[in-house]
């Protein structure tokens, strides 16, 4: 459950991330190096595509306040990254980098996948 607080919290930073163009200012490549130094890679894989402990987050990733807000609490299946863990501004950057992972080819531009 949400504290009061929390969900404050991810409301603001989900502003931020969502906020006109100007106040966009994560960045994709800071957040594929915050995404590595974090350990999220550990149970999200490399590039966001699931693992056997942790779900996919990449392509199409959850709205931003989604993200923010289970990052932030979680529902303990995995440790809440709270802000003097992981600052706003390298989550914002994770999401950008989630969101500017591209999606896979279809498996039937796949030869090999097509007898």
């Amino acid at each position: 459950m949400l504290h009061r607080f929390d969900l404050g919290l991810a409301t603001l930073v989900a502003g931020l991330l969502l906020g006109d163009g100007a106040a966009l200012a994560a960045s994709a490549e800071k957040g594929k190096e915050a995404y590595m130094k974090y350990g999220c890679w550990g149970c999200h894989g490399t590039v966001g595509q699931g693992g056997v402990t942790g779900p996919k987050l990449a392509p199409d990733p959850m709205p931003a306040e989604a993200f923010i807000a289970y990052t932030r609490t979680t529902n303990r299946a995995m440790p809440p990254y709270r802000e003097p863990v992981l600052p706003d501004e390298d989550l914002a950057d994770i999401y950008a980098y989630m969101q500017s992972i591209p999606k896979g080819p279809d498996y039937k531009a796949i030869p090999l996948l097509n007898p």
